[in-house]
Order: C-alpha cells, then structure tokens, then sequence
C-alpha cells in the first residue's frame, strides 16, 4: 500500500518513556503509519484502517498479554 506520509503527525503512546525504543504511529489518508522512532527518516509499515482496529481491539483485550 502506497501513501502519501510526508504531512504526517507521528506520535508515540502516552505510556511511552523517555527512551527512544519506541514505535510511532501516524493516522493518514488510507490507512496508519508504522515507524520506528530511533529512525524517523526511515522505512514506515503502512496498515489498512480496518487492519488496524483488529490490532488495536486484540491489543485492548489483552490477547498478546504473556
């Protein structure tokens, strides 16, 4: 999936620490942009909004809990 990401906003979570081992993520037109924060310049995964919500919901329910 191609999309245009120059203009995005990334931002990592809220329960992210200061340390820079983090994700980013950034909603555009198409889709939510993945990127590691230590390298901002760098390549960024790029999901379905459906795709997303499917993460998101099964990260919430705490299915991926060890």
């Amino acid at each position: 999936m191609n999309v245009e990401s120059s203009g995005a906003r990334w931002f990592k979570s809220a329960y992210s620490t200061g340390a820079k081992e983090c994700v980013e993520i950034a909603f555009l037109d198409g889709g939510v942009g993945v990127r590691d924060s230590k390298n901002p310049t760098g390549p960024a995964l790029v999901f379905a909004a459906t795709e997303w919500d499917v993460f998101a919901a099964a990260v919430a329910s705490g299915r991926f809990d060890g």
